[in-house]
């Protein structure tokens, strides 16, 4: 297992998606889950100290918890079937530890909210996890963590000069006029 803290909640320019972007506390790797925006909203308003003049539903499911004498000690992304997520929800109650299955972002979600740790599964994190440039862009088709990839050969260069030269002759002044 290895631990996890929110880097960001983002936005996806195509499709107005959000995503969660989750950090290996002790490496550079990266974890994306994409959410519904109302997890979205209710994880991010956690972690701004955002307060709703009524419980909102993680709320509610948290004080439910423990007003049943439970208490939530971590969350994991504990598998990746089909390109979807799962998690549990760690709860310990009367001395006996529960398993509750979950969707990641509702764990996400109680997890801010108690203030407990993110684990995710080693097997998930290996198929899952990326490691970003220092642009902020994912680097892909790594061997090993860590490694960067070599630069083009003259011969892929000139396989793309067609598109280079293509993109190059584009007149992107008028992109979005309506002049014709």
């Amino acid at each position: 297992m290895r631990e996890l803290i929110i880097d960001s909640i983002r936005v996806g320019l195509r499709h107005y998606r959000r995503v969660v972007v989750l950090r290996e506390k002790e490496a550079d790797r990266y974890l994306t889950i994409w959410i519904g925006a109302d997890v979205a909203d209710a994880i991010a308003f956690r972690l701004q100290d955002v307060t709703a003049a009524r419980p909102q539903t993680h709320d509610l499911m948290l004080k439910l918890l423990e007003d049943l004498g439970g208490t939530v000690e971590s969350v994991t992304v504990n598998d990746l079937r089909e390109d979807t997520f799962y998690a549990n929800i760690h709860i310990l109650r009367g001395g006996e530890a529960i398993d509750l299955d979950s969707r990641p972002s509702d764990a996400i979600a109680i997890a801010v909210r108690a203030g407990v740790p993110i684990y995710v599964a080693d097997e998930v994190m290996d198929r899952a996890g990326i490691i970003l440039d220092e642009d902020g862009e994912p680097i892909e088709g790594l061997e090993e963590a860590g490694e960067r990839p070599a630069p083009p050969t003259a011969e892929e260069l000139e396989k793309l000069s067609a598109f280079r030269d293509f993109i190059g002759g584009l007149d992107l002044d008028t992109l979005g006029d309506d002049r014709r």
